[in-house]
């Protein structure tokens, strides 16, 4: 009877935890859906601007603007985006398991001098690199509660003068790009000093007797560096912002899939708790009867 009684107890908690994961999994799918609104929004805009800024930076001498300066990285600064909650797989795992690598293969110099400093954004990083004794550098774990494009600003503001300053030579970008719920890749980039693309060539224009290169020019008002001045800071927050939203649809997508595979699994092993109860339940049955049965043979003998 008490092998009964601890199946009976087992199932009614994997019942209960059945009910939590399905409620959980909802809950992840709600703002699933507003989290990817709000990336599938912004993405279009980041990418044109993006584009818009290669397209006129890329003829611009070193030095245009201070956010272009490439210096040797001595001291690096790492921004990681994570979660501030758990129970999503390995989301927050193979963002931090990328920023490690990020570490030991570019900047394992600059590491051993103790030059390597993290921004985290979420819970899970920071508490991660916190105690294994990195510099950590600020809180930022409440923009998940307020999460919008002023509130991420003020943390690039922040990133875009220290390096202007000279506390980092350079600024890398690790977080999970969302591609669905159940899709999520991590990317590592720089942020800081912008990278410029490489030259695009000259575009062709087809006549009817000859192909003849043709560079196309284009009339600026103002003039092409206040425009890059005006937009370089603009596109850094773009992206950052952009990254956080990312990261943000990704963690529910890994815990709307952790969910649903968690209530999968606690309804595979309710089955087999019920058929060991039933097995138990039946054994006791039968045991019971044996009893009475010998009992009874034994008064009558």
């Amino acid at each position: 009877m008490a092998n009964l009684k601890e199946v009976r107890n087992r199932i009614a908690s994997v019942s209960s935890t059945q009910q939590i994961t399905k409620a959980m999994k909802m809950v992840s799918a709600a703002k699933l859906k507003r989290a990817t609104n709000a990336i599938v929004q912004l993405r279009p805009y980041a990418d044109k601007l993006k584009d818009l800024l290669a397209n006129l930076s890329a003829s611009l001498e070193d030095g245009a603007s201070p956010y272009l300066q490439q210096r040797e990285p001595v001291r690096v600064l790492v921004v990681v985006v994570s979660s501030n909650r758990g129970l999503a797989g390995a989301f927050n795992t193979n963002v931090i398991k990328t920023a490690n690598n990020l570490i030991a293969e570019k900047y394992s110099e600059q590491l051993r001098k103790g030059n390597v400093s993290i921004v985290a954004i979420g819970k899970k990083s920071q508490e991660f690199f916190q105690r294994r004794k990195f510099n950590v550098i600020g809180n930022n774990n409440d923009l998940y509660l307020d999460l919008n494009f002023i509130n991420a600003s003020k943390i690039t503001e922040s990133i875009m003068q220290g390096f202007i300053n000279g506390d980092y030579d350079r600024v890398e970008l690790v977080y999970n790009h969302f591609r669905n719920a159940a899709v999520q890749y991590q990317v590592a980039e720089q942020l800081l000093p912008v990278p410029l693309p490489e030259a695009k060539p000259a575009e062709t224009v087809k006549t009817k007797d000859a192909v003849i290169e043709a560079q196309v020019n284009y009339i600026l008002e103002p003039s092409q560096e206040e425009i890059v001045e005006q937009l370089i800071p603009k596109n850094i927050k773009i992206q950052l912002y952009r990254a956080v939203l990312d990261s943000n649809a990704s963690e529910h997508g890994a815990r709307m899939t952790a969910m649903d595979k968690a209530t999968e699994n606690a309804g595979d092993l309710l089955k087999a708790l019920k058929l060991s109860y039933n097995q138990a339940r039946q054994a006791a049955i039968t045991t019971e009867l044996t009893e009475i049965v010998s009992g009874a043979a034994a008064l009558g003998g």
